[in-house]
């Protein structure tokens, strides 16, 4: 069995719960394959019997390994899936961060959770995503997004104005500060503090949330992801924001794009104990009232 490891660099209080995560792959006979810029950064730090196995890229790593682990918060688990893509590897989170919704397992259960996973107790999430499409191909081979696809004013100038189709029909045109075309796995992130609501996994829909939007009568709407939005941009300024998850690039107004569901999905590992609704309530407080205890 091989999995695969991809972390980002790291301050010294996290170095044992990563060592603890090579000592437990070794008590299992686990061949590991690591990102190749988290095995430089942990090099002389991590202690290993044997040269580690390394990979670059996508290419190197489909069909090269079992499973990924993500060491590091949710931005790291998004990280994985420019990495994964359509592999269909599983990836399974180890929260060396703060919330850790993506990346659920907690620094205290990490050799519990190995086990499960190399006992083959879990089970698989399957989590839709979203691709951009344009004529200038604005993020090349890595257009799509797990969590959501934003648009943003650049800077501290006016508000924007986004007209928005829906399969080719106008459906608004949102004067705002930016909108989010989220999925239901990030109905739970920046759409939710911008006032959008939960969306459960396996619901086949995603969410259009406004970023403070210049009218009461604005609120998101839900739509089924078999929908194609498309967009054009007008304001003052000649530049914004236009972001795949945690990646951004300047774009220029007359840029015309669209934004519709990928054609493949990321795997989420579950332990047997976890749930949705459990996360929700653990990471998110959802629903705690002191009246329910």
């Amino acid at each position: 069995m091989k999995i695969a490891i991809y972390g980002r660099e790291f301050s010294n209080t996290t170095l044992p719960y990563v060592q603890q995560v090579f000592d437990c792959l070794m008590r299992f006979a686990v061949e590991p394959v690591v990102y190749d810029k988290f095995a430089e950064f942990i090099k002389g730090k991590v202690f290993y019997p044997k040269p580690l196995q390394t990979f670059q890229s996508y290419f190197d790593i489909k069909g090269n390994a079992d499973f990924m682990i993500s060491l590091g918060g949710d931005g790291t688990m998004l990280d994985t899936v420019i990495l994964l893509r359509d592999s269909g590897i599983p990836v399974i989170g180890i929260n060396l961060g703060r919330l850790g919704f993506l990346a659920s397992i907690s620094k205290s259960n990490i050799n519990s959770a190995i086990e499960c996973l190399i006992k083959g107790d879990y089970s698989l999430d399957s989590r839709e995503l979203l691709s951009l499409h344009s004529e200038t191909n604005v993020f090349g081979d890595e257009n799509f997004a797990l969590n959501d696809i934003t648009i943003h004013r650049r800077d501290n100038s006016a508000m924007m104005i986004i007209h928005t189709y829906l399969n080719g029909e106008f459906l608004n045109s949102y004067w705002a500060d930016g909108l989010i075309v989220a999925t239901p796995t990030g109905s739970t992130a920046y759409s939710l503090s911008c006032g959008g609501p939960i969306i459960f996994p396996q619901s086949g829909n995603f969410v259009i949330t406004p970023v403070s939007p210049h009218n009461l009568n604005v609120r998101p709407v839900i739509l089924s992801d078999s929908n194609v939005l498309s967009f054009e941009l007008e304001g003052r300024s000649s530049k914004y924001l236009l972001s795949c998850d945690s990646r951004t690039e300047v774009i220029d107004s007359t840029l015309k794009f669209s934004v519709k569901r990928a054609n493949f999905r990321i795997n989420l590992i579950r332990l047997n104990n976890e749930s949705y609704l459990s996360t929700l309530r653990n990471k998110l407080l959802w629903g705690i009232d002191t009246r329910n205890y």
